[in-house]
Order: structure tokens, then C-alpha cells, then sequence
């Protein structure tokens, strides 16, 4: 009997040890749980409504901007942001507005404009599961909205001490049109690959801010100080203009207009400066760009803003690298400790975004905070 009994536990034995086997064999010894690629038989819109008290947040967002038609019928990925990420953007837009004593804004109330912008992120044209971002320098995305350069990359996490031995995660990230990936802000997502009708769903990890880095900036614009060129006056002059002279349609005289519909634009040719010289010297210790309505690449890049008694001898007063705008008629306030009053104030731009060609809506010299 005992014989029998030691024959008949072998087999149970080998059957537990042959399936602990080919187990660790098909997931490589770790359990996946974030990338099971559930089915859901609805829209992507009806996926995020069929999660209450987890994406009501963006739900909102996506019903305000009018983008639920996007998530219902068009072929979308959606790195999908969850109530947390939400609350953490809110909290601290508010904790700096009550230091200015100013009220408390919420979704339903924030710059429609800016908030269109920071949701578009997330919404990504065509299908892309994790697997598809597996290159080693992971995958160029562009958002279904205005195109933003989003970039995707597929990483796998740590786990146990052991490196690449837990689960992956997509670092999903805005590259705010820079080549630079240290100019980029990066989330990763909690779980992937959540395949509905019209698109791939990848969830966003709580901890982030909605917005990348961008949510408290955009909705905290600070106006800059008073513009010289309109308070005291002067004459713009430019290291070289548009073909076409001055007044031109695109000629320099359009970068100091006051409108930023229209810009300056002329041929690069590896410098280029504007200059103005005011009719009494003021302290200038803030300064501004507006972006022109297209072609990023032609925007300025890398420059010096620097101030000068005559024309001739010149004072760094800012130094400005690796810049890019994030959207077109953006205006960007620059601030330096300058204390000087001069006559003369020029940005001298030493490299643009790729193109020949120079563009700028509106160019402002501003008086010291």
C-alpha cells in the first residue's frame, strides 16, 4: 500500500513542478498585472464614464472642451489622468492664488484656452499599444489637437532588487518641441493597454500633476511692467530686414505693432538683431516675446538681451538657450536685474529653431518691476 501511495503522489508532484514551470516561463518570472490587455465594448468616452470616482475630473475637462465627439469615434490613445492628478494641479494653483489674496479657480472656471491646451496632451492620434513603443528611443506621438510633440517610450520597472524584473510602464512626455529630453517633462503610466472600440486606453500614474509642468504657470500670468517703446518711444532698427522693407507686410516694423496677429520675418543667415534705441534712457529689467502664428522652426532659439549707452559698446543683460514656445502667439515674460538706465536696448539672436528664415509677432522692452 505504501508503494502505491508513493506512486500516486509522484505524478501530483511533477504536475505541481511542470506547471510552476511553464508559468515563470511565459511571463519571465514576474506577474504583469498592469498589461493584460482588457477588452472594454465600448468607446473610450464610455470607458472613462463607466469608472465613477476615477476620471470624473477629465470627464469634466473632455465635456467643457468639447473633445467627448474625439473620444467616442476617432482612432485615439488617451494616456488617461485620474482624479488625483487633478486635485494635486488644483491645491496648488490655489495655494498660490490665496498668498495673492485672489480667488480660487476650478475646472469649470479656468482660462478655457489654457485648459484646452493641457488636455490635448493626453489625447494621442492613432492606435498605440505599449508594445508598439519598444525602440529603444521610444516613439514620436503628436496629439490629436493642435499636434503638440508628445513622445512615448516603453521602460520596465524594478522589482525585488532586480533590474527590468517588474512590471512595464510607458514614460509618456512633453517634449515642448525640444530635441533636449532634459528639456522634457515625463510621466509614467500605472497600467497599459485597455483596448476599446475607437482606441487604446494607458493609465496615468496618480502622482502626476495634470498639466505636466505647465498647470500653476499658465494660470498665473503675471502682466509685465509698463512697455518703454510705447512710454517714452524711440526707433526699432534691425540688424536685417524682410525683403520687402520695413513696412512691409512682414517687415520689422510689425515686431513693435502691438499686434501679435502680425510678425517680422526676414532671412536668418546665422545672426540677427533688433534693436531700439528710446529718446531718453530708462531702466529696462523686463523684456517679451510673442511667438508668430506658424512655422515653430523659425523661432528664435538662443539670444542675448543687452543694454548700451551709445550703440556701439554693448552689456549682456540676459542670456537665453535651448528656448522653445510651446504654442503659437505665446507670450513669454523675461526678467533680468538690470539697474542701468540705457538709450539703447537690442536682443541679438545667435540661433533659431532649424529654418533660414527668422519669424517674431511682438518684440517689447519693459521697465524694471
Amino acid at each position: 500500500m505504501n508503494t502505491i501511495k508513493r506512486y500516486m503522489k509522484t505524478p501530483a508532484l511533477l504536475f505541481c513542478v511542470a506547471a510552476t514551470f511553464f508559468a515563470c516561463s511565459k511571463d519571465g518570472g514576474y506577474y504583469d498585472a498592469a498589461n493584460n490587455d482588457p477588452q472594454f465594448a465600448g468607446s473610450t468616452y464610455d470607458y472613462l464614464k463607466s469608472k465613477p470616482g476615477v476620471y470624473d475630473s477629465l470627464i469634466a475637462v473632455v465635456d467643457r472642451m468639447g473633445l467627448k465627439q474625439t473620444l467616442t469615434d476617432s482612432n485615439v490613445t488617451l494616456f488617461a489622468v485620474t482624479n488625483p492628478s487633478f486635485q494635486l494641479a488644483i491645491t496648488n494653483l490655489n495655494t498660490l492664488r490665496r498668498q495673492s489674496d485672489k480667488d480660487p479657480l476650478y475646472l469649470s472656471n479656468i482660462d478655457g484656452v489654457h485648459l484646452d491646451t493641457m488636455a490635448s496632451y493626453y489625447i494621442i492620434r492613432g492606435r498605440y499599444t505599449s508594445d508598439s513603443l519598444t525602440l529603444q528611443d521610444g516613439l514620436d506621438l503628436s496629439s490629436v489637437r493642435f499636434a503638440f510633440p508628445m513622445h512615448g517610450k516603453l521602460v520596465r520597472n524594478s522589482a525585488s532588487g532586480n533590474v527590468n524584473a517588474g512590471p512595464v510602464a510607458v514614460e509618456f512626455s512633453n517634449t515642448k518641441r525640444s530635441k533636449f529630453i532634459r528639456n522634457w517633462s515625463t510621466t509614467t503610466t500605472g497600467s497599459n493597454n485597455i483596448i476599446t472600440k475607437n482606441g487604446i486606453v494607458h493609465v496615468v500614474s496618480p502622482d502626476h500633476i495634470f498639466g505636466f509642468d505647465e498647470f500653476v504657470t499658465r494660470l498665473t500670468f503675471v502682466p509685465p511692467p509698463p512697455n518703454l517703446m510705447l512710454e517714452i518711444g524711440g526707433k526699432l532698427s534691425v540688424l536685417r530686414d524682410n525683403n520687402g522693407g520695413p513696412d512691409n507686410g512682414e517687415g520689422s516694423k510689425k515686431v513693435i505693432d502691438g499686434d501679435d496677429h502680425t510678425k517680422f520675418l526676414a532671412e536668418f543667415q546665422g545672426r540677427l538683431w533688433m534693436q531700439y534705441e528710446l529718446k531718453e534712457p530708462a531702466v529696462s529689467g523686463v523684456y517679451t516675446l510673442i511667438s508668430a502664428n506658424d512655422a515653430p522652426d523659425r523661432d528664435p532659439r538662443a539670444w542675448t538681451y543687452e543694454g548700451s549707452m551709445d550703440g556701439k559698446t554693448w552689456v549682456e543683460l540676459d542670456r537665453r538657450s535651448n528656448f522653445f514656445f510651446e504654442e503659437r502667439y505665446q507670450t513669454k515674460v523675461f526678467r533680468c536685474s538690470n539697474t542701468v538706465a540705457y538709450k539703447f536696448y537690442r536682443i541679438d539672436i545667435s540661433e533659431i529653431n532649424g529654418s533660414g528664415a527668422f519669424q517674431l509677432a511682438e518684440w517689447t522692452i519693459n521697465r524694471a518691476n
